[in-house]
């Protein structure tokens, strides 16, 4: 067993018993809420309701498994909003060109992965912090999808663009009494299993390979973890590029959803981002952190926004309610790391 196994193994052990109590508290919120909002609301525990906060929550899970594996090493991504609203311009646009739907989509990916690998590569390279990098990239990317589009939505996309935000598994439709098609049952959005099959790979990658390791390790001691053998450059580029191909992707099923392609879209969404990670019990302090619990936190946030918005509550106190509840899940994780 090498030093760096070593050193796994160690913060593992320090994770399991730590994080757990902070899961497990979020998990408890979540329920909570859960509860709360099935009084408040008789609309909240339906099917349709139940399918409909998925999908929303499917953009934050996307956005926050990428600055799970950032926040892990220590850093922190805050061009993944601009990132995703580039991506899906690019994918658009190739649609509109002519290009084959999956290419474009898959361009767009490419498009955020690049993104990704210009941060690692400023982060790495030139020495500077995260935060300066990404919101450069942050800039950089909103004008550059603005300046393509003329700051204008791409729209006339067609049905096949709109195909994987909007299509569904099992969907079960029948004629209603007018002679037109009526959802007896809405289905899994392909959204969703997306993010099933992402949160499971990203879940594997983290604690059952090299890469995975690589990454607490730096995030625990990034000079003890660069002393016993990681290469501390490559796999904190691989971090930045994993959030860029999740933007990227995130930023194509979005438009996919909207079917048009929105250059201002994204706006703020790197905070949901960091939020749900943080929530979930993704130390910002790095070495700390699991995808369940940001899948956790995403729902939490997520539940918020759909729960408060189905009792009339105002988008401003809605940003009030989640801000005080990053600023309360972070204290927590201060006082957690001084202990």
């Amino acid at each position: 067993m090498t030093v760096t196994d070593t050193v796994f193994q160690e913060r593992k052990i320090k994770i399991n018993r730590n994080d757990l109590i902070q899961k497990f508290a979020a998990l408890a919120g979540l329920i909570l809420l859960v509860i709360v909002f099935s009084f408040t609301s008789d609309a909240f525990l339906t099917t349709n309701n139940g399918v409909t906060l998925a999908l929303q929550t499917t953009s934050i899970a996307f956005l926050g498994f990428g600055a799970t594996c950032v926040i892990i090493t220590g850093g922190i991504d805050l061009s993944v909003g601009s990132v995703l609203a580039l991506a899906g311009v690019i994918a658009g646009m190739a649609v509109k060109g002519g290009m084959p739907v999956a290419i474009a989509m898959a361009l767009g990916v490419v498009a955020g992965g690049l993104c990704g690998l210009i941060n690692g590569l400023i982060i790495t390279r030139l020495k500077l912090p995260p935060f300066i990098a990404t919101l450069g990239m942050m800039m950089v990317a909103r004008g550059v999808a603005l300046q393509i589009t003329g700051a204008r939505p791409v729209s006339g996309l067609g049905d096949d663009f709109g195909e994987l935000g909007n299509g569904a598994l099992m969907r079960i439709l029948d004629v209603g009494a007018n002679g037109l098609p009526k959802v007896v049952f809405p289905g899994i959005p392909y959204p969703v299993i997306v993010m099933i099959v992402l949160a499971i790979a990203i879940a594997v990658l983290l604690m059952k390979t090299t890469f995975g390791r690589h990454l607490y390790a730096i995030g625990s001691n990034e000079e003890a973890a660069r002393l016993s053998g990681v290469n501390v450059t490559r796999t904190k580029i691989g971090a930045y590029v994993l959030s860029g191909v999740l933007a990227g992707l995130c930023g194509c099923i979005l438009m996919s959803r909207l079917v048009t392609a929105q250059p201002n879209e994204g706006v703020a969404y790197e905070l949901d981002a960091i939020a749900s990670a943080v929530i979930g019990g993704t130390s910002l302090m790095g070495g700390v952190g699991t995808i369940s619990g940001t899948v956790i936190g995403a729902f939490i946030i997520g539940i918020l926004r759909n729960g408060l918005n189905m009792n009339g509550v105002s988008s401003f106190i809605q940003m009030i309610t989640i801000g005080l509840v990053i600023i309360v899940t972070v204290w927590i994780d201060q006082m957690r790391n001084r202990r």
